[in-house]
């Protein structure tokens, strides 16, 4: 029997207290950094810096900063985070503070940086390039206290490096409330972290056959279940029926609701669905969406095994979709 929900999605798991009360203090992240005890883990454009274990690699405030002034022009102590690049993300039980250091632009340890061979050495062992990983791809192997933590720090990180200007007037703002909203000081508007909901949906058929579409940008092979955006003035359940008739010219009618995780790549709330399909004909858009097909358990099974499918990745909602239809995790 499927499961109503689906549990402990990957990115959705968080086991910190977010401390929104503390944001607003203007010593939080000056008492923060100042504290041997704080942990911080570094991020930029979807990565961070890990152990060799594929789990977040955490560092005190001053190895933090060694970490981001490596990436300067000058010494590895000669330039030091201005205090807008630094998030709080939380407080462990203990009081503990836990905070993110967004590296700056082109970072030579971080994915987008030019490659370079940067090598900072720490107390507990030096970080280079190959110490950094995408949340896409190590997601799946944090457990629920860091997917939660590198979660949150990858949204921020992602909506401050977007959204650096005023939509009212496109005067630059500045950080506030300790990373979590942006100012205006010319017309006074708070701006917060933007979240775009997305609907992503394992569609069958009467006969217990799985929908899966092959969108025109990705590479050969790659299949996934369905997904959209919502639309103003749209509800989920709408939103739903209309991106898998768009996309593929197949009709849904009973519509539930099974799930919800985060996305940060930039900003995706995904909604997950089953969907009921009333009927089978497939039409592709030819514009989003390349080709689709059904699946039984048995020849997507086999499809995988031989390599012509490959499934989403562990990381996502789409991956726990097929493998709650399926009845399991697939292997390998």
């Amino acid at each position: 029997m499927i499961p109503d929900v689906l549990p402990d999605l990957p990115l959705a798991r968080a086991s910190v207290d977010r401390a929104a009360l503390l944001r607003d203090r203007q010593d939080v992240l000056p008492a923060a950094l100042a504290d041997p005890r704080t942990r911080v883990l570094a991020v930029r454009d979807g990565g961070l810096l890990l152990t060799g274990a594929a789990a977040v690699r955490w560092l005190t405030p001053a190895d933090a900063a060694r970490v981001y002034a490596a990436g300067g022009p000058g010494p590895a102590d000669a330039l030091a985070p201005p205090i807008d690049r630094w998030l709080l993300l939380g407080v462990e039980d203990d009081g503990t503070r836990v905070l993110a250091l967004r590296l700056h632009d082109r970072h030579p340890l971080s994915t987008g940086g030019e490659p370079a061979d940067v090598l900072v050495h720490l107390p507990d062992g030096p970080v280079g390039r190959d110490g950094w990983g995408s949340l896409r791809t190590v997601g799946a192997s944090l457990d629920a206290h860091d997917a939660g933590l590198a979660t949150a720090a990858v949204a921020l990180d992602a909506w401050h490096d977007r959204h650096p200007r005023c939509p009212r007037c496109g005067a630059p703002t500045r950080v506030a409330q300790a990373g979590w909203s942006r100012v205006c000081d010319v017309d006074g508007s708070e701006h917060y972290p933007r979240t775009d909901p997305a609907v992503i949906m394992a569609v069958v058929d009467a006969d217990d056959r799985l929908l899966l579409g092959h969108a025109a940008a990705w590479p050969a092979g790659r299949w996934s279940t369905l997904a959209g955006f919502v639309e103003a003035g749209e509800s989920a359940e709408q939103a739903v029926r209309r991106e898998v008739h768009e996309e593929t010219g197949v009709v849904v009618d009973e519509v539930d609701y099974v799930g919800s995780q985060p996305w940060p790549f930039p900003a995706s709330l995904m909604l997950g669905f089953r969907a009921r399909a009333t009927s089978t004909a497939v039409r592709v858009d030819g514009v989003e969406m390349a080709d689709a097909r059904w699946f039984t358990r048995d020849e997507l099974t086999a499809a995988v095994a031989s390599g012509d499918v490959l499934l989403p990745g562990g990381a996502s909602i789409a991956r726990a979709l097929v493998e709650q239809w399926w009845g399991g995790p697939f292997p390998g």
